[in-house]
């Protein structure tokens, strides 16, 4: 049977206690050894007991300088890990600082283009800028000239509607022209059948005034003026 795991506690009794101390001290020496020996590592125990002895083993090297190695490499974890913890304010403090430099080289190529604060160019620099200048009316041009073929194409084809509606309206036109010319004719013979109706009517009211079939012609009226029949009176 294998043995039963043993439960660490402080040990009361004080010779047993001090008993265990001298027999795990030896023992954590000797695995300090073996480990530096077997492994090829600097090792450094420091023991202190409860009366304060001092017992301390290294390897071939001094404890002195594997205290300080020690030192230097828990100082510079310690920085490691602050930076760690410090690295996002940093990280946004570099990028405001990079996003600012960039406003402010944006602003002084814009003030450039507007051609203000010219004098710190050199002629090289003015140069590049009258290149850019150029090369940006050229593109706007082009951008300018591309929007006007586009409303030109499209008053265009409007326009081609237009005349299509027109030329639609057109042949309705002459179609109702055509229907009304053709009614026309009709509507002429209609009314001067209506009119020679009235006619005959008329003639034979005048043969039942007359009595005797010759209808009787009427008398003009004649108007004889003022100073004619004071005339005729003297």
């Amino acid at each position: 049977m294998g043995r039963g795991k043993v439960t660490l506690k402080r040990i009361e009794n004080k010779i047993n206690r001090q008993v265990t101390f001298s027999k795990r001290r030896s023992g954590l020496l000797k695995k300090a050894h073996e480990i530096s020996v077997l492994c090829d590592a600097d090792v450094a125990l420091i023991i202190f007991s409860t009366k304060g002895k001092l017992r301390e083993y290294s390897t071939d090297a001094s404890m002195d300088r594997i205290l300080e190695r020690y030192a230097r490499c828990s100082i510079s974890e310690r920085q490691l890990t602050d930076q760690t913890y410090q690295e996002p304010h940093g990280s946004w403090t570099f990028e405001h600082a990079k996003l600012k430099s960039r406003m402010e080289v944006l602003e002084t190529t814009q003030r450039h283009i507007m051609g203000e604060k010219l004098d710190s160019l050199s002629m090289k620099e003015l140069q590049n800028l009258e290149q850019q200048l150029d090369t940006g009316l050229r593109h706007i041009r082009q951008r300018r000239n591309q929007i006007m073929l586009e409303s030109i194409s499209v008053h265009e084809k409007k326009d081609k509607e237009l005349k299509n509606e027109n030329s639609v309206l057109s042949k309705k036109v002459k179609e109702v022209e055509k229907e009304v010319a053709r009614q026309a004719p009709v509507e002429n013979q209609d009314r001067h059948s209506l009119s020679s109706h009235h006619s005959d009517g008329h003639i034979s009211d005048g043969h039942q005034a007359g009595g005797d079939g010759n209808p009787k012609q009427a008398r003009p009226t004649i108007v004889v003026p003022p100073w004619m029949l004071q005339h005729i009176k003297h």
